[in-house]
Parts: C-alpha cells; structure tokens; sequence
C-alpha cells in the first residue's frame, strides 16, 4: 500500500468506503422498510429477524441500528410508514372536490381496494393489536395523521346533510369504523372462512360482489329517510 492512502474500510454504519460512494441513503431506507414491512407481517414482532432483513436488502444489522435505533425501532417505522400510505393514498383521492354521495362512494371503494390489495398492512394491525397497540401509541404523530380521515367523513357528512341526501344523526367515527370493519374483516379472516365455508372471500367473482355489497351497506346507512 502507498504511503498516505488509507485502505478502504467500513464506517459506523458498516458499509465498506466504496460501497458508500454509491449506494442513496434514503433509496436504502426505503428499500429496508418494504422489506421489513414483509418480515414482520410474515412473522410478527418477536418472530421477524433483523438478519434476514439485512441479507435481503444487502445491507448489514449495524445499518439498521443505524438507521432505526433497534428492532422496535424498525418495527414502529414499519408502522408508521403504513399508516402514512393510506392516509395519504386517502388524501390524493381529492374526496372534498366531488359532491358527498359520489366522495362516500369514493372512499369506500377505495378503503376496500386497499386492503384487499395490501394484505401486509392487515396482517400488521392484527400483530399491533396483539399488542395492545403497545408501539403505535408511542408514534408521536400518530393520533394527527389519522385524524385527517374522519375529518374528511365529517366534511362529507355535513355536505350530505346540508343537501338532504344523508341523515344527521352519524358520528363521523362511528361511519369508519363501519366502513373499515367491513373492508378490514374479510381479507383478516379470509383463511378461518375458507376452511368453514369452502369459500374463498378473495375470489375475484366474490371479490367485486362484496365490493359492491360494501358499498351499497354504507350508502343506505346514511341515506336520509323521506
């Protein structure tokens, strides 16, 4: 080795000096959290490892210390990231530019799709839940970054009253609760219903009728009575 060059080496976060020069930090970040969101909706809290984490996002358990702090760390990020998509995915729909039947109609076939289609998030509540939400509760922007779906059934509730189309008597946490039970349950316990039933609730012919069954359910809970 000449004299005056240092050899290449790893830094605090483990990666190699030549490895740094060409990988995004924030690329990286994102490519662990996918990965770990599919690790602990597979295998829960306790039973996700850090290093097969690691190995699949070639990266290394000091990068993700680095970056998370500790497997809860990584965990609770894991949570938040979910939480974040479809709430934003929410906000992007533009719900407060259409009139309130067509915005309800809008976010229910959305809240349906989005569960069926990302079936780790499911999983994921189910393991918070087993925990008593332990971890999400500890998310300091938690509660603010939810808020912002029954502020958007609030608005549509009040236009829907004021246009005599909805009842005025629905609590805008009582209609997403409604709304998220019927989505949430049949993609969480669609394997229990088809080992009793014989029917899968995921079946593309059963997928678009409870769809539209989902939407139809909620449209009549609100529609005022003449």
């Amino acid at each position: 080795m000449k004299k005056g060059i240092k050899a290449a080496g790893p830094d605090h976060t483990g990666i190699p000096s030549e490895a740094r020069r060409k990988y995004d930090p924030e690329q990286t970040r994102r490519n662990i959290l996918d990965v770990a969101t599919e690790e602990f909706s597979a295998m829960g809290l306790t039973g996700a490892r850090v290093d097969a984490i690691a190995e699949r996002t070639n990266t290394t358990k000091r990068m993700l210390y680095y970056y998370f702090g500790s497997k809860e760390g990584l965990y609770e990020a894991v949570l938040d990231k979910v939480y974040g998509d479809i709430r934003t995915h929410e906000q992007d729909l533009n719900i407060g530019e259409l009139d309130a039947r067509s915005g309800l109609h809008t976010l229910v076939e959305f809240t349906f799709d989005y569960h069926d289609k990302n079936r780790d998030f499911v999983r994921l509540i189910n393991i918070e839940n087993i925990h008593d939400a332990k971890y999400i509760e500890q998310l300091k922007t938690f509660k603010q970054r939810n808020a912002s779906v029954l502020r958007t059934i609030e608005d549509l509730l009040a236009r829907g009253v004021a246009a005599g189309q909805f009842r005025d008597d629905i609590d805008a946490f009582d209609l997403y609760l409604m709304i998220s039970s019927l989505c949430f349950h049949r993609v969480a316990n669609r394997h229990t219903f088809g080992a009793a039933f014989g029917r899968d609730p995921s079946h593309p012919r059963l997928r678009a009728r409870h769809r539209a069954m989902v939407v139809d359910a909620v449209l009549r809970f609100v529609k005022r009575e003449d």
